[in-house]
């Protein structure tokens, strides 16, 4: 309803009367930050000069400046309030091809302070801000603080209503994992916030945490960074910016945290419309995207039309063009399609969406409770349709197709495919290793390259071979084994409900067992042995798999031997790879890193977790829970640091985990798998070009080109891939390490 009051009124009366304390007025927050500034009344001069210059305010006297303030360079202006004005000086401020003059003009300024040599034009209104030093403000409609704004934080005000508390419904749509996004939230935070929800000591600890780390009193303003660009934007409401940032066309935003500094600027562009929103510093914007109740990580970007709703979107990732709703999403995803959406997800990271994949639905639940659940290298292919709830491995690559039912895959590094006309789901363990290492090896290495953080609070693993599919490959090799066990028994096991009940419980475990139930051992004891006989003969022979479809159609390992020797060998080049970085690392030689690893595998973890990227064993989960609920850990300061310190200690423990893992399935002379590691390593180095070279030798590629140097000209060659010349390089640096180690020459000698 529109309400008649005095001018006079106008910038007055920021925080109510109610919500200060004797002694406060409303301006107690706003002159906390600005101490050391001196300012001074305007002289009757200036006064003169800048009604001359079509200039009004409602109190002279409650305008201050600073020195070096010029009144000829403010016209056409109305001031309401208390304000303040920095200097004011001949020169103009320059950002791409925009030039304008320092100055403020044509513009309504409410209760604000402007800091030195700003630019300001074409301000409709203006109130409660802190326009820090050489700003560029120009052509926006509208822009103004309340008194009880949260700049996206997830917290409630002084006076307000708990419901008004802004929260992000992930992973779920019945927003029962929702949590409170707030400034520096980090993938990890989110993680361990929304899965644990058994445990309400620890949620009401992480409630706490953030309640604590911001204000809850009225009348915090709104902040416009040093360096910082706007203009052509409509309605900018409740928003703090950083410095450096950028914002251009912008619709509207409403209640955000924009972070930005000189060495990472963060941009907004045409047609945006954000609210309620956290943006991590070096974020990009553009063209018409629509975020509602999220959170950008770090150096992540949301381009033309994007959607994101209820979602946390981790450090170095894009998405363009489509809609993404209640999802966790960890660093490293790309999804870049108009027609793909994801819905109700948790997705581990290093993460492709294709155009057309469609993975969100909830109408085979009886109500929108489903959700999915990816490990790290999630791809499904053009077209893909999934239902939820489901459940996909490190690695896995979804062929194109409707798949019908929900889908538990629990083997890494596997290519599912949706064989309608023989109706049934076909897996292919170990594709990646055979079939497309160079996008496998590429991707650990570009994850790695575009990692654009410095001083990270989290270590994000990016490798492929790393603790996590480790395991998953160990339960993977007894999961191939368990299955041709059944088959050559010809063991139906809806007949026996103890081998049944036994089978799905090991295969649908949260985490990898660290031994096989006791009734599948003989089973799987007589799998292994048919693989070691058979060998090859054995992938002409589909074996039946259990517990990956909710159907009652077949699910077949196609070359099951094949995947089996792929998992076997990569654990085994883990293992080797890590003890030569662990002896490297600390100067041993190989007999003594080995000493070191046999006593630190002896109690080595067999159970991981990847949180917001970072790998952390079972025992640190519990303990960094266990102490976070006893107010050890009591902010989210100090759960960084602590991140901190587990990405120090990882190495030598990723190193133990390997070598424990390595000793499990290798017990031969040491030296024996130092150079099958050496061969494996530059197998990978030949798969690797092999896979490029297949795109310069497929005629249906060649086609595209009238000449063979016009080819050349596009794509470039193989021996410009400078990616190709890096695994090949590390293949080569490898084998002069091991050659080393079995010589035990010192890590400081050079060997040819």
């Amino acid at each position: 309803m529109v309400r008649k009051k005095n001018d006079k009124a106008i910038g007055a009366g920021f925080v109510p009367q109610e919500f200060l304390r004797e002694g406060e007025d409303e301006y107690r927050f706003r002159n906390a930050g600005d101490l050391s500034r001196s300012y001074r009344a305007l002289s009757a001069r200036e006064v003169e000069i800048l009604v001359r210059n079509g200039n009004c305010a409602d109190d002279w006297n409650a305008i201050l400046v600073a020195e070096g303030f010029n009144p000829e360079r403010v016209e056409r202006c109305t001031f309401h309030g208390k304000i303040r004005i920095g200097a004011l000086e001949e020169g103009y401020l320059e950002y791409h091809d925009l030039k304008l003059p320092i100055g403020i003009r044509d513009s309504v300024i409410i209760s604000s302070d402007i800091g030195d040599n700003v630019a300001i034009r074409n301000l409709g209104y203006l109130a409660f801000y802190i326009i820090e030093n050489e700003v560029i403000l120009m052509s926006i409609e509208e822009m103004v603080t309340t008194n009880h704004a949260k700049f996206g934080n997830g917290i409630v005000m002084e006076g307000e209503d708990p419901n008004v508390r802004i929260r992000l419904e992930i992973g779920n749509e019945n927003g029962k994992r929702a949590i409170y996004p707030f400034d520096g939230m980090l993938s990890a935070d989110a993680y361990l916030w929304s899965r644990f929800r058994d445990n309400q000591s620890l949620i009401q600890a992480f409630e706490a945490m953030t309640d604590a780390a911001f204000e809850h009193r009225r009348g915090t303003y709104g902040r416009i960074g040093t360096g910082s660009v706007i203009k052509s934007c409509r309605i900018l409401k409740d928003i703090k910016v950083g410095e450096g940032a950028y914002i251009k066309g912008a619709n509207k935003l409403k209640n955000l945290t924009v972070n930005s500094s000189a060495e990472y600027p963060s941009q907004i562009g045409e047609g945006v419309e954000l609210v309620n929103g956290i943006i991590g510093y070096g974020c990009h914007l553009f063209y018409g995207v629509k975020a509602v109740r999220f959170i950008l990580a770090n150096h992540s970007n949301l381009k033309y039309g994007a959607r994101l709703i209820n979602s946390y979107l981790g450090e170095n990732s894009t998405i363009s063009c489509c809609e993404v709703l209640n999802a966790l999403i960890f660093p490293g995803h790309e999804q870049h399609h108009n027609n793909s959406f994801l819905c109700a997800a948790t997705v581990l990271g290093q993460s492709n969406i294709a155009a057309g994949a469609t993975i969100g639905s909830n109408h085979n639940s009886r109500g929108p409770d489903g959700e999915l659940f990816a490990g790290r290298g999630f791809w499904p292919a053009l077209a893909t349709s999934l239902k939820h709830n489901s459940k996909f491995a490190s690695y896995t690559l979804l062929a194109k197709g409707a798949y019908p039912a929900e889908l538990h895959i629990p083997l890494p590094f596997t290519l599912v495919s949706n064989n309608e006309t023989k109706g049934r789901i076909e897996m292919m363990p170990g594709y990646w290793f055979r079939y497309n290492m160079y996008a496998l090896a590429r991707n650990s290495w570009k994850y790695g390259v575009r990692d654009k953080r410095k001083d990270p609070d989290q270590k994000i693993e990016f490798d492929f071979l790393a603790p996590d599919t480790a395991e998953e490959m160990r339960k993977a090799l007894s999961l191939l084994e368990i299955w041709a066990g059944l088959y050559i028994d010809n063991i139906i096991i809806s007949s026996d409900d103890n081998i049944k009940t036994s089978l799905l419980d090991y295969t649908f475990a949260f985490h990898p067992l660290p031994e096989i139930p006791p009734v599948l051992r003989p089973i799987a004891a007589r799998g292994s042995a048919w693989f070691e006989i058979q060998k090859e003969a054995a992938d002409e022979i589909p074996v039946p798999a259990y517990g990956i479809e909710k159907s009652k159609r077949d699910t077949i390992i196609i070359r099951a031997f094949t995947g089996r020797r792929w998992y076997r060998e990569m654990i085994l080049l883990y293992g080797v790879e890590q003890l030569a970085a662990f002896c490297s690392r600390h100067g041993f030689s190989l007999s003594d890193g080995i000493a070191v690893l046999e006593k630190k595998a002896a109690g080595v973890q067999t159970v991981w977790h990847n949180i917001g990227g970072q790998l952390i064993s079972d025992a640190q989960m519990r303990k960094l829970q266990s102490d976070i609920v006893s107010g050890d850990i009591d902010s989210w300061h100090g759960l960084h640091q602590r991140y901190r310190e587990q990405g120090i200690s990882y190495p030598d423990e990723k190193a133990a985990h390997a070598f424990s893992l390595f000793r499990t399935f290798h017990s031969g002379p040491i030296e024996d798998a130092l150079d099958r590691a050496v061969e494996i390593r530059e197998l990978i180095a030949r798969n690797t070009r092999q896979s490029r070279e297949k795109d310069y030798q497929n005629n249906f590629r060649k086609m595209a080109y009238a000449s063979q140097e016009e080819m050349y000209a596009v794509l470039g060659t193989i021996k410009d891939d400078s990616f190709i010349k890096s695994i090949e390089e590390k293949a080569v640096s490898f084998r002069k390490e091991l050659r080393r180690l079995k010589k035990g020459i010192s890590v400081t000698d050079n060997i040819e």
